[in-house]
């Protein structure tokens, strides 16, 4: 035998199948549910070293209230990523507990062999504290999930894959 196979990863190839969009409309006017109040996150995914992923592919869903949609965004060169949206409403959750509005967030990177699965919940949302899913995670974890308000109707949710501020995500 020669020796073990080298390791390999993953792409990268989203950049080349979705080009930079810049900002991604998940609802289409007219849409279901899009008279409600309109969003804009912005955010950056960020490696284990700390430096920015220029080639992720970041995908959101979103349901609650009359409000459904989904879009994918690719991040450009510096890892950032932005999208517009209606914010959510809330949702039924485990043991019919009401869920406080929140995006569900899916990330493939190179290096990654499995979609990661997060949620942006609004730091201007009372229901938070009373979320089942957001309460099961550690105190200290819950600001990763967290979409920080940086003006009227924008906030920002940045992605981190390692570290002391990595993000949570969640075994689905």
């Amino acid at each position: 035998m020669a020796g073990t196979t080298p390791s390999q990863t993953i792409g990268p190839f989203f950049g080349v199948l979705l080009p930079d969009r810049g900002l991604v409309s998940i609802l289409a006017p007219g849409s279901p549910g899009a008279s409600g109040p309109r969003v804009t996150v912005t955010g950056t995914v960020i490696d284990g070293g700390g430096d920015p992923i220029s080639d992720a592919l970041v995908e959101v869903w979103q349901g609650g209230g009359d409000a459904h949609g989904f879009g994918r965004i690719p991040t450009n060169d510096v890892g950032g990523f932005a999208f517009e949206t209606v914010k959510p409403g809330p949702l039924p959750g485990p043991g019919h507990r009401m869920q406080a509005p929140h995006l569900a967030v899916g990330l493939f990177a190179r290096g990654l062999l499995t979609r990661l699965v997060t949620r942006v919940y609004f730091d201007d949302e009372p229901a938070n504290a009373r979320d089942p899913i957001l309460m099961s995670v550690p105190r200290d974890r819950r600001p990763t999930l967290i979409g920080v308000t940086e003006g009227v109707g924008r906030y920002r949710f940045d992605i981190v894959l390692q570290g002391p501020r990595e993000t949570v995500f969640f075994d689905v």
